[in-house]
């Protein structure tokens, strides 16, 4: 065999190489990045509010922020991360309202954002257990929430999900009587010992992937706010595990380059 045709048969396996190369070091950033979002008001739920929301995840360890405005002052609003393969990877809309009672409740919700895939606590777990631990959520002091968390360990999968641009993160907690707390003759869809307003989704954002380093502003902390005082408090706890539920664990993968080694498999031998 000359030289010339051992170059040429040699090409395709060097070209593989680059690829596999290429390939794998994609995937090992691929666990890394960053995601934002605008959160707006939840279709019918009757908040004037808005909020932005920031993630970056690094090796596993997420660092997360989001503002909030718009409220239920003083009372603690519940918030999380959500992802469902097999929704829409969206907020609500008019048309979720299924029961036509003129409003989102969390059942209504959670097809078309997921299943919680993190409760974000101002200390201690983050797991969906922690989904209505309201001593650890932000108490919206006159109406608004800044929120900061980092060092928060999760999952590889948990982190694919959040780096998806599919995650939707979602604070909860309405006042559709505007009596200045949590109340009402409409009982949670979760849990009837609560009201529909404790639990009902109030903002809501996509994570799209972001270009962003860097928090938008200020280091990350534990978290900001208290729930001290606050008369919601001991009506939350009672359906405290309510909204605990896993998250859908699919998720996609990078594809194969079995195409590229069928290829090159066939060039060598032609």
């Amino acid at each position: 065999m000359n030289v010339r045709k051992r170059a040429a048969l040699a090409a395709p396996a060097l070209s593989l190489a680059a690829m596999i190369a290429m390939a794998g070091t994609a995937s090992a950033a691929s666990d890394d990045g960053s995601t934002q979002a605008l959160l707006k008001p939840v279709a019918l739920n009757g908040v004037d509010g808005s909020g932005t929301a920031w993630a970056s995840i690094k090796d596993d360890v997420l660092t997360v922020t989001f503002t909030a405005d718009g409220l239920l002052a003083g009372s603690p609003h519940a918030a999380h991360i959500h992802f469902g393969a097999d929704t829409r990877h969206e907020c609500p809309s008019a048309s979720d309202d299924k029961n036509g009672d003129g409003h989102i409740n969390t059942s209504e919700g959670m097809p078309v954002y997921g299943m919680i895939d993190l409760s974000l606590t101002t200390s201690g777990d983050t797991s969906p257990k922690s989904a209505l631990a309201v001593d650890r959520f932000d108490t919206a002091k006159n109406g608004n929430i800044t929120y900061k968390r980092g060092s928060i360990k999760v999952s590889d999968e948990v982190a694919k999900h959040i780096l998806s641009g599919d995650a939707v993160i979602v604070v909860h907690g309405v006042d559709y009587n505007k009596s200045g707390k949590y109340d009402g003759s409409t009982k949670s869809d979760l849990d009837p010992s609560l009201p529909t307003e404790a639990t009902d989704p109030a903002l809501c954002g996509v994570l799209k992937v972001s270009q962003m380093s860097d928090m938008p502003s200020g280091g990350a902390q534990t978290g900001s706010g208290s729930t001290s005082g606050t008369e919601d408090t001991g009506l939350l706890v009672a359906g405290g595990l309510a909204l605990a539920a896993g998250g859908a664990l699919v998720m996609r993968r990078r594809r194969s380059v079995d195409a590229a080694v069928s290829s090159a498999t066939n060039s060598t031998t032609d």
